[in-house]
């Protein structure tokens, strides 16, 4: 696992999330490792989630039950921002007024802020039905002298005043707050002893313009889905025993950690759940898959999707049907290590395919020439990629430079080359295939093979252009 998963975080982006479903069994092991390579502190929860009824039994001879399965969720950097769950708020909590009945008994300047000071019998704060013009009683203590302008100020600047103002007095604090008001009232401790003082806050101005009064509330950390697990096999139309996720649970993850048009990756597709869900909620998507189930459950189960299937979340989604993907297969490692420890080209490769996949990597573009067999692949700048299997000598070679014009430039990718004809011409570069492939890929520092993508393959035109 520890391979694969720091693979996974070294192409997610920085404000990406790894959100990964295990079970009792494994978990803990599995916590371990993410926390050695995302660190510690970039775990942000563990989702609980009910997979099995309470009551049903698996096999009579096991000692306990297996119910609760967990998905880890961990960030790549604290640039990433889960999306909240938001409920209705009215203005039910927006209920005070505050009356000041006489001048302040000082004005005075704090943290770059106009503030007036009010005496305890100089103001009346009121209690009556919330309203878009009422004030919030926010307690001015733990977390939210931290988490918001209002509580840092209190916290930095009218914390322990009451030595100097006395208790029970008032504070207009100016130019702070984001809502309707240009000023925020603030009061401090009532009695001797205490320390904690309040603040009074306006609906936002967000919320009126907007006309929506909503909270954000935490994510919920237990998810009972005993049911929609046992219902899950047939959805989507791919039966697949054994560690099938119903598409409501990923729903639940996408819904928290991505965005519409966001890409989602599934290393281990399976069913192609997770696929299915992303194009339903207008993700993008990877899914990967090595066994064939990448042929018999999710391409068929997308070719569903496109078609409108009406299983899992569609209801909930308004999935109406509509889109497309691209199936790519993997193709066979293009070098392997020979009983020698030699590494060698895979003889499955033909002329045109060891080519392609050259000039794939060397960043050229596979299009062969009509007239010069040398002008294989085209690159940048008048610069060619000819690739062959052959020994290269110098007589080939001059044949090759005699058609060259002006300003041309040629690599060579070959077998083998006769010794000092990489210094024959100035704008010809000569290199061994395998070593120049090696060199790119970094091989035999990893233990993964360097293989080459087929592109997708259109029946027409304009299949293609609507791709």
């Amino acid at each position: 696992m520890h391979s694969r998963l720091t693979l996974l975080r070294n192409i997610l982006s920085d404000d990406g999330f790894f959100c990964c479903q295990i079970d009792d069994s494994e978990g803990h092991y599995l916590k371990t490792i993410l926390d050695e390579i995302f660190g510690r502190s970039n775990y942000l929860t563990t989702i609980y989630v009910r997979v099995r009824y309470p009551e049903k039994t698996l096999k009579q001879d096991m000692a306990f039950h297996k119910e609760i399965e967990q998905v880890h969720i961990y960030r790549k950097t604290p640039l990433a921002k889960p999306i909240m769950d938001t409920v209705e708020d009215g203005y039910d909590k927006f209920k005070y007024r505050i009356d000041v009945k006489s001048e302040p008994s000082k004005v005075i300047e704090l943290g770059g802020k106009k503030l007036e000071v009010y005496s305890k019998d100089s103001y009346q704060i009121m209690e009556e039905e919330g309203s878009e013009y009422g004030l919030k009683e926010i307690w001015a203590s733990g977390t939210i002298l931290d988490g918001n302008s209002s509580g840092r100020f209190f916290r930095d600047y009218l914390t322990g005043r009451y030595e100097e103002d006395g208790y029970g007095v008032l504070y207009k604090v100016y130019g702070i707050g984001d809502d309707r008001y240009d000023y925020r009232f603030f009061t401090g401790p009532n009695r001797v002893g205490a320390t904690k003082g309040k603040y009074y806050q306006g609906v936002p101005v967000d919320k009126i313009e907007s006309g929506k009064m909503t909270k954000e509330v935490p994510i919920n950390g237990f998810l009972d889905l005993a049911a929609n697990f046992g219902n899950c096999r047939q959805e989507g139309g791919s039966e697949f025993r054994g560690g099938k996720k119903p598409e409501i649970l990923i729903k639940y993850l996408l819904s928290h950690f991505s965005m519409p048009g966001d890409v989602v990756l599934d290393s281990f597709l399976g069913s192609g759940t997770t696929a299915a869900v992303a194009h339903k909620m207008g993700r993008k998507y990877i899914g990967v898959e090595m066994g064939d189930h990448a042929y018999s459950l999710c391409q068929p189960r997308l070719n569903r999707v496109i078609d409108g299937d009406k299983t899992g979340i569609s209801t909930s989604v308004n999935w109406q049907g509509g889109g497309g993907y691209r199936f790519y297969e993997l193709a066979p490692s293009l070098i392997n290590e020979d009983p020698f420890g030699e590494y060698v080209i895979n003889a499955d490769y033909d002329a045109d395919m060891l080519a392609a996949a050259v000039a794939l990597h060397e960043g050229f573009t596979y299009q062969p020439d009509n007239g010069l067999f040398w002008k294989q692949s085209v690159g940048n700048e008048n610069s060619y990629l000819f690739v062959t299997t052959r020994h290269l000598n110098s007589p080939f070679l001059d044949s090759i430079r005699n058609t060259m014009e002006d300003g041309e430039y040629l690599i060579i990718a070959c077998r083998s080359y006769d010794k000092g004809l990489e210094k024959a011409y100035g704008n010809i570069t000569i290199k061994k295939i395998p070593q120049m492939l090696l060199d790119r890929c970094e091989f035999g520092k990893t233990d993964y093979n360097l293989n080459i993508v087929h592109p997708p393959v259109y029946e027409d035109e304009e299949e293609a252009f609507d791709d």
